[in-house]
């Protein structure tokens, strides 16, 4: 080690800590960084770590954030979209209905292979100036001790100190701004009792398999070719069905993470947390899945599971110079990959707190501002996941809710991210009134898709759901990467509400039109009545 001392010290190097460190001495080059790693480098490739799908956030955050486009286009896999399959018990899917594009959208996203990303950040953080401590394990954390905030007494609080052992050497580490990136250990969550659940109940479990699912072998080549090119397995994969969803993602080593996500109360882990039970489930489940896979049963990598995976925290950043990123803090659910967004937001705000403090600017207004803000993103989230488990198998109204998810999140959300203007917070400020709009119509059209999959799915004909016939989606995901000067990005958010409230009315007439008691106390949905052509969900 060069020193005990440094500017910004990291708990955790996994995807979390490393991007951190990585975007700290892009932006802030005068400032020290240090990382203490738990596991010692390199990893193992492929069954390392899930967490092996980016979206929008995260993909723009790697690739353009942290210039690490050439890595992500070398040495990871260029990702399909989302694609669902609404299949329970069924033996074959080209007999149920499948959500998905036929073609690649034109922002990227990528199927993240973690040993051979996080083998590389752990080489390039050193290459940029930070020193990256493997094999370190944290035995003790003392923060500053004060009853004063950072911006009162500049140069008088006194430092974080992490003591940590090492190759049975002990080691004591300090540092003007502590970070937790410590994942699920959560050290400074559980030292300060930050701990905070949710109502979102839901297990999971994963392993790898060392060959390719080619999902695009199963059928023949009319169902094939309805993709372009015909490569469905570079999406990533679900298979849905009531209280459930199962992943196929394909990783850039040549093997395959496949994972099952369940409702607590419908699918209990207890019949899924070992690889026979899951084996067991799927026969039951997904039997095309399982026919693939039990010829493979020799070349299974690892099998883990996750208990209640879904958690908040009490607080993420702090006037005394500490702040938590990654799973460390909240994670919400696997299902639209939210992980890498959450820590590309997180950074981001860290970040910026740091480098106020660095040039002795007041931050504590800030911490405030920006932890609200990032909680709030976590709320309006977590009803797309909380209690909807029961309607993931419904084949009729779950490909609107995934239109509208998608919807939300491209128009609101990925706006401020691509568009550098996370830390604006009078923008904010000036566009409460569409963005509280937006939430109620997100909570209101959550509860009322719920509603209405109470009913039995019916008789549904095997279909292909082509999201690239929605011509004004791909234009939502296409614009993501335009340059907007700071009116432009307010009046686009201002025509995305206009067309989540359109969105939002023409899935309210179609649910009035089957289940009018439904929309019963959706106060942002009542009265709301479709006004444009052409229909919105002309293809879902």
């Amino acid at each position: 080690m060069t020193g005990e001392r440094s500017d910004v010290l990291i708990m955790g190097g996994g995807l979390a800590g490393l991007t951190l460190a990585i975007q700290l001495r892009r932006e802030l080059p005068t400032l020290t960084v240090r990382v203490l790693e738990r596991n010692r480098h390199p990893v193992p490739e492929a069954a390392f770590k899930v967490g092996e799908s980016s979206v929008e956030i995260g993909a723009h955050y790697l690739e353009t954030v942290l210039d690490l486009r050439q890595h992500l286009e070398t040495r990871q896999l260029r990702k399909f979209g989302f694609r669902f399959f609404f299949n329970e018990g069924q033996d074959a899917l080209n007999e149920c209905v499948e959500l998905g594009p036929s073609a690649v959208f034109p922002t990227p996203t990528y199927q993240l292979d973690r040993g051979i990303l996080e083998n590389f950040l752990g080489e390039h953080a050193p290459s940029l100036g930070v020193e990256f401590i493997d094999g370190a394990v944290v035995r003790r954390i003392d923060l500053a001790d004060t009853d004063q905030p950072a911006d009162a007494a500049k140069g008088v609080v006194g430092d974080h100190v992490v003591h940590f052992e090492r190759a049975g050497t002990m080691h004591a580490a300090s540092a003007r701004w502590l970070v937790d990136a410590s994942g699920a250990a959560g050290l400074l969550k559980r030292k300060l009792g930050l701990e905070e659940g949710n109502d979102h109940d839901a297990n999971s479990i994963w392993f790898r398999i060392a060959d390719r699912v080619a999902i695009d072998d199963w059928h023949d080549s009319d169902w094939r070719q309805l993709c372009h090119p015909p490569e469905r397995w570079r999406s990533t994969n679900h298979l849905c069905g009531p209280g459930y969803w199962t992943w196929l993602i394909p990783l850039s080593s040549g093997s395959h993470s496949i994972g099952i996500v369940a409702d607590a109360r419908m699918h209990p882990l207890a019949t899924i947390n070992t690889f026979d039970k899951a084996m067991a489930w799927l026969a039951e489940h997904q039997p095309q899945l399982h026919r693939e896979l039990e010829p493979r049963r020799h070349l299974l990598q690892d099998f883990a599971y996750l208990r209640h995976f879904s958690h908040g925290c009490k607080q993420v950043f702090s006037s005394r110079r500490w702040a938590i990123t990654g799973i460390a803090g909240l994670f919400l659910d696997p299902f639209y990959s939210p992980g890498t967004d959450y820590i590309a937001i997180a950074n981001t705000y860290i970040v910026d707190l740091i480098g106020r403090d660095s040039r002795s600017e007041p931050f504590a207004r800030q911490v405030r501002a920006y932890e609200q803000l990032f909680f709030s993103f976590y709320r309006n989230m977590l009803p797309l996941y909380e209690g909807q488990y029961p309607m993931f198998g419904h084949a009729q109204w779950m490909p609107m809710k995934v239109v509208w998810d998608y919807a939300y999140y491209w128009g609101i959300l990925c706006q401020f991210f691509f568009q550098n203007r996370l830390t604006d917070v009078a923008l904010f400020v000036r566009l409460a009134e569409p963005l509280a709009i937006c939430a109620a119509l997100n909570r209101d059209v959550q509860l009322l898709l719920r509603r209405a999959a109470r009913s039995d799915v019916g008789a549904i004909s095997p279909e292909f759901v082509d999201q690239c016939e929605l011509k004004w989606f791909g234009d939502m995901n296409r614009g993501l990467r335009d340059v907007l000067d700071e009116a432009e990005l307010q009046r686009r958010i201002e025509e995305n509400t206009a067309t989540l409230r359109e969105l939002a009315a023409q899935i309210a007439e179609r649910v009035r039109a089957e289940h009018p008691a439904a929309l019963e106390g959706l106060d942002s949905l009542v009265g709301l009545a479709p006004k444009l052509a052409p229909d919105l969900l002309r293809a879902a």
